[in-house]
This record gives C-alpha cells, sequence and structure tokens, in this order.
C-alpha cells in the first residue's frame, strides 16, 4: 500500500474525463459522503462541465476496469478580495472500496496538472474543519492553510 498522498495509485486505474454515463456512479459516490443523492445538482455540473474544450474546468474520472471508482471537479476562478486567479477543487470523491490506495490523489495530481496548463499556480478547496478525514487527505497533497479565512453567518441572525 501507498503512503497517503502519494499521487501513484497501488490499483492500475485509468484516469480520464468525466462522461455522460458516469452520472450515475458520482451521484452514488457523493451520497454517501453528504449522506444525500443529490441527482439535480449533479446533472447541472456535468452540464457546465462536460463541455469540450474549457480550459478553466476540470471533471475527471478515475476508473478500474470500465468502472468509475472517483471523481474529482474544479475550476479556475478569480474572486474578488485581491485573491489572483487560482484553481478550485470542490468535489472529490472515491468509492469507500477504493479509498486509500492513491486514486484520490492521482485524480487531485491531474488536476493540478490542467490547472497549471489553464496559466494558474496554485490551487484552493474548502474543508470543514471537524472533517478530519478530508483535512488529512489534503494535508497529505501539500495543502496549507492559505491568505483567506473564510467567514459566514446565518442570514436569519439577529444583528446589532
Amino acid at each position: 500500500m501507498l503512503r497517503e498522498g502519494s499521487a501513484s495509485p497501488d490499483v492500475a486505474i485509468e484516469v480520464r474525463g468525466l462522461r455522460g454515463a458516469d452520472l450515475d456512479e458520482v451521484v452514488r459516490i457523493d451520497a454517501l459522503y453528504t449522506g444525500e443523492p443529490k441527482r439535480e445538482y449533479w446533472r447541472r455540473i456535468f452540464r457546465d462541465f462536460l463541455t469540450p474544450d474549457q480550459r478553466e474546468r476540470v471533471g475527471l474520472a478515475a476508473a478500474f476496469e470500465g468502472r468509475l471508482i472517483g471523481f474529482v471537479v474544479g475550476e479556475v476562478r478569480a474572486f474578488e478580495f485581491g485573491s489572483e486567479s487560482c484553481g478550485w477543487v470542490f468535489a472529490v470523491g472515491v468509492d469507500p472500496l477504493n479509498s486509500r490506495k492513491g486514486v484520490a490523489s492521482a485524480l487531485l495530481e491531474e488536476t493540478c496538472a490542467r490547472f497549471r496548463q489553464a496559466g494558474v499556480a496554485r490551487v484552493r478547496t474548502m474543508v470543514r474543519r471537524n472533517d478530519v478525514g478530508v483535512l488529512s487527505f489534503f494535508r497529505a497533497n501539500r495543502f496549507r492553510g492559505g491568505s483567506f479565512v473564510q467567514l459566514e453567518r446565518e442570514i436569519d441572525e439577529p444583528t446589532g
């Protein structure tokens, strides 16, 4: 078994672009982590991200013996508040039967290569601070705290 964070998976996978036929498996894998199948959400993502010649958008699949076992989705974004354009990873998932085998790391490395080709030098993501497994994965893949702090509030929270 490879150490966590290795970009070389210990299963012979094919890393390729997501295809329309991958929708059901992406919904299934995502639901294993989020607790709900978000078919309409993923249908919109597939519509927007599976367009050919989109250098700013990345949708990748990891397949083993022809079956999707993992995916990653991200895009190049430029935000306000002085942030330069950078790659953002906003979804990554691996079938639990294939976790901790380097699949997500291989997907992440290919995503970074594509972001590099799109002309950006940095990649970001957001993770719940109490999601130790996901935090460990990104830290093992050389992610560190960035220069921005995410803040939030409840919309209906009283002010003053």
